[in-house]
């Protein structure tokens, strides 16, 4: 996929207003089409879409489209920014929505069936719920379970990709490690 602006019309409005670029450089940076941006600066599309700067929005520096301005041929380049996502670790159990309860055994089935190396409590904490759901659910005890259908956790927003790696990574280390316990057992025993 190939990264545009924010506001790509708006930012084409921009360019056409305070830059000396091509329609053909502005086009491709905004993922538009040249027809498009002459009709931005004839002013007969985007009329009432006001301007928006992608210098202050630090998505171009002014340098970039100066070098683009002097070299027909070059494209502009849209500054990328690493995005530090952190997220606060939570105390105490979050709250689901009424709404979303009951999607809660179909995501415990899921994660069940796609990632059977999650503990029990794991899933219990990752959807927030008992450990007793989860593990009724795994023995086919559940009251409902004739009406279960999986569907994605992440999908339905009852826990983040982030929280599902993370507790993957703390699975296979775990199963890494009996692992090697038991090799290290057998080797004793030899």
């Amino acid at each position: 996929m190939k990264d545009i602006p924010l506001m790509p019309k708006a930012t084409a409005v921009w360019l056409v207003e305070n830059t000396s670029l091509s329609f053909k450089q502005i086009a491709d940076f905004c993922n538009l089409h040249e027809v498009e941006v002459q009709g931005i600066a004839d002013g007969e599309v985007a009329k009432g879409i006001k301007a928006y700067n992608p210098i202050i929005a630090g998505q171009l520096t002014r340098e970039e489209i100066e070098r683009s301005s002097k070299d027909v041929h070059r494209s502009l380049q849209l500054l990328k920014k690493e995005l530090n996502i952190s997220t606060k670790e939570r105390k105490k159990p979050k709250y689901t929505p009424l709404s979303k309860r009951q999607d809660r055994p179909d995501a415990i089935m899921w994660l069940i069936k796609k990632y059977p190396e999650l503990l029990d409590t794991q899933i219990a904490r990752l959807i927030g719920t008992t450990k007793n759901t989860v593990v009724s659910i795994k023995k086919r005890t559940y009251w409902n379970f004739s009406n279960l259908s999986p569907k994605d956790p992440i999908a339905i927003n009852l826990c983040s990709q982030l929280d599902l790696e993370n507790a993957l990574e703390k699975a296979k280390k775990k199963i890494e490690k009996e692992r090697k316990k038991i090799e290290k057992e057998k080797m004793d025993s030899s």
